[in-house]
């Protein structure tokens, strides 16, 4: 298979060299195209004005490309710079950080595979816990390409990708996998307030913000009890059927 690799860490990240260099080993055609710095909760960010830079750079067995863009650039850029050799399958990540529950709709990895799944071409994101090895980077890139045939003969709908998040924990201690529904509940942040040298205040948003309780079987319980997790996020969702009588009480 044609592969596209993108992540939101940027093209430096152990994630996206370790998924790549696994995918080379695989026998798959691999194409990187990854923010040259780092891009992370880009969201869906895409760039209109102003101008794109995408640098070649050296991976061992892959055509690589360094883009001064976001995730959503990397994927539409890396599918143009291939135009002659369509895409079969995006892999985002694999990012430092899972990104689980609501944190799909702020995260650069998800929104890469967002984009490829908009442009018809079906993709995972692919998200592990912060400090994880690179035993286990490599485990949750084996757990992605040992997937891929199964998608060969099975197709996603327009706009869902597969979003997989595993702890850091050794892959021996892992209890398998599970397919989930995200989790629902949304971050309670906080912020610490100072002032500059000229008494005008600044905010940084706090680190470690607490969430809404979580319902179990959800992908954040699961992840946090030791599993991969494993949900097929996207698809617009119609609510029209609740407000039916919105217009019917307006004056012409």
């Amino acid at each position: 298979m044609h592969l596209l690799i993108s992540n939101d860490d940027g093209v430096f990240a152990p994630g996206i060299r370790i998924l790549a260099a696994a995918a080379v080993r695989r026998g798959h055609r691999v194409t990187v195209s990854a923010p040259a710095t780092q891009q992370s909760a880009m969201s869906h960010r895409l760039t209109i004005n102003q101008p794109m830079m995408a640098k070649p750079f050296a991976l061992d067995g892959a055509r690589a490309y360094a883009v001064e863009g976001s995730p959503v650039d990397c994927v539409r850029l890396g599918r143009y710079l291939a135009e002659n050799e369509p895409i079969d399958f995006c892999l985002s990540g694999i990012n430092d950080g899972t990104n689980l529950g609501t944190a799909l709709y702020y995260s650069g990895t998800a929104a890469a595979a967002r984009e490829a799944a908009m442009l018809n071409i079906p993709s995972m994101a692919l998200s592990i816990e912060e400090h994880a090895s690179e035993e286990m980077i490599e485990h949750l890139a084996t757990f992605a390409l040992d997937l891929l045939p199964y998608f060969e003969q099975r197709t996603m709908p327009r706009l869902t990708f597969l979003n997989i998040n595993a702890p850091a924990i050794p892959p021996e201690q892992l209890k398998g996998a599970r397919l989930c529904p995200a989790s629902d509940s949304f971050y309670m942040d906080s912020y610490v307030q100072r002032s500059n040298p000229r008494g005008v205040p600044y905010f940084w948003i706090g680190v470690g913000a607490e969430t809404e309780p979580v319902k179990p079987g959800t992908d954040v319980d699961l992840c946090g009890r030791g599993y991969i997790t494993c949900t097929f996020v996207g698809g617009f969702l119609d609510n029209n059927h609740l407000f039916e009588g919105m217009l019917s009480t307006r004056e012409d």
